[in-house]
């Protein structure tokens, strides 16, 4: 396995092909599942989840499964973005503006560009992937006083970073699917997976092997001197 820091920094969204005629090796996905198991957790409570698909009938059912981008996204998408590669080195946070279509990137009326985009499937992002992981958390829950399940839901996060880690050490390809938790995709999903009404979509995971190398792009992130402060805020002296 390749040494820990080497994998955080290597760790990205892997949006190629996957090859579909590969199926996931079971001892792959088993140390996968392990990582999940071993992910801290509010109070232990283990609030979660994960149902493996690699049934080709269930990934095509839910691949079928259409989606709409919301007028929410769209404005909180375009505060993030970054239109040249300059722009984004200098920022250091964000995206850059070219992985989405013109119309998510031109400020204007979002609520009618998101009335007027047509439709998608959840197969477009599916793409052949030999298979799926859907992480749900029962609702009724929450870790002890933390209003609006703050440390729950940040124990969701430490399962995926555990798999993701696992996942890129073992060369698979991780691709995160936020779509899932959208209330209409949801209510499709579940009904598909038999998910209990209880049971709710934390995250949806695209994995696989890439069918070839991924595409460079610009990483950026901040230098540890502009979010590190010590022993008070403001203080910086980790250069």
């Amino acid at each position: 396995m390749k040494e820990l820091l080497e994998i955080i920094h290597e760790r990205h969204s892997s949006r190629v092909a996957f090859d579909k005629d590969r199926p996931m090796s079971r001892q792959d996905l088993l140390q996968i599942l392990e990582a999940a198991r071993w992910a801290p957790t509010a109070h232990n409570m283990q609030n979660f989840e994960i149902i493996v698909v690699d049934d080709r009938s269930q990934l095509e059912n839910l691949g079928n499964v259409e989606s709409r981008i919301s007028e929410d996204f769209l404005r909180e998408n375009y505060q993030q973005l970054s239109f040249s590669e300059e722009e984004l080195l200098k920022k250091k946070v964000g995206i850059l503006g070219t992985f989405f279509p013109p119309s998510w990137r031109t400020p204007g009326d979002w609520s009618k560009v998101a009335r007027e985009s047509e439709p998608s499937r959840l197969g477009e992002t599916i793409r052949g992937s030999p298979a799926l992981l859907v992480v749900i958390y029962d609702a009724r829950k929450r870790a002890p006083a933390s209003e609006g399940d703050v440390l729950g839901f940040m124990s969701l996060g430490c399962v995926m970073e555990n798999m993701w880690l696992v996942a890129e050490s073992l060369g698979i390809g991780f691709q995160i699917m936020s779509v899932f938790g959208a209330d209409s995709v949801e209510k499709e999903v579940k009904k598909i997976l038999e998910i209990p009404e209880h049971m709710r979509i934390a995250f949806a995971v695209r994995m696989g092997y890439p069918a070839s190398a991924p595409s460079k792009f610009l990483r950026v992130r901040r230098d540890v001197v502009e979010l590190a402060h010590h022993n008070r805020f403001g203080s910086r002296d980790f250069s």
